[in-house]
């Protein structure tokens, strides 16, 4: 069931709304439970798929044998609509290694698709719109606010560094994981938040 939800929203000394869906997962429930002082890290993904439908799609695959499946638990559109498909309270399927202490916040984007892993087409072409990433960095924000111990950054990419065989040439290794990508900003987003970057892009940090 679609629910609307509202969460106060502070900037520079106003307040406003910052509106979301709620839309859990069907197997929300079957997740393990956290307490928000392990929430850590922030951890920025694409969904390298077409549209936010086909991420649910993915999204509601059960995968594991406790009857879950691999999901963020925020997604932002194209239009800057936020999602939120698994509440921070539980430990969602999103990076390999570090579920435990992280949120997952997707951004919908083509990336690869359709061809993922071929090694011609590893460059993702879509940029992400502006409106998209200042809901980002007000839903960023609104988290810090949130969770105390929360204090960093980092993309998926920078977590993930397996290789797989190259769809064209099995001879050939391709990343597994490249998201955000390189034309994610970075700079814009770091220059919205407080907190610490800790991948590649650390150059861009607060200090």
């Amino acid at each position: 069931m679609l629910e609307w939800a509202f969460i106060l929203v502070a900037e520079i000394g106003t307040a406003k709304h910052m509106k979301f869906t709620s839309n859990p997962l069907p197997y929300q429930a079957l997740l393990e439970k956290r307490t928000s002082q392990e929430i850590e890290l922030l951890v920025i993904h694409c969904t390298e798929l077409p549209d936010l439908a086909t991420a649910r799609e993915y999204g509601e695959r059960i995968l594991y044998p406790s009857g879950t499946g691999n999901s963020g638990h925020y997604y932002i559109d194209s239009g800057g609509e936020i999602h939120c498909w698994v509440s921070p309270e539980f430990i969602a399927h999103h990076v390999a290694g570090h579920n435990q202490n992280s949120i997952g916040i997707e951004l919908v984007n083509t990336g690869r698709f359709p061809n993922w892993f071929h090694s011609q087409q590893q460059t993702p072409k879509e940029s992400y719109p502006q409106v998209q990433i200042k809901a980002l960095t007000t839903l960023i924000n609104q988290l810090c606010l949130q969770y105390p111990n929360l204090k960093h950054i980092v993309g998926h990419e920078d977590l993930d560094k397996r290789t797989v065989a190259s769809s064209d040439n099995p001879n050939k290794k391709v990343q597994r994981k490249i998201d955000p990508g390189p034309l994610f900003p970075w700079d814009t987003v770091m220059q919205n938040t407080t907190l610490i970057n800790i991948g590649s892009n650390a150059q861009n940090k607060h200090e």
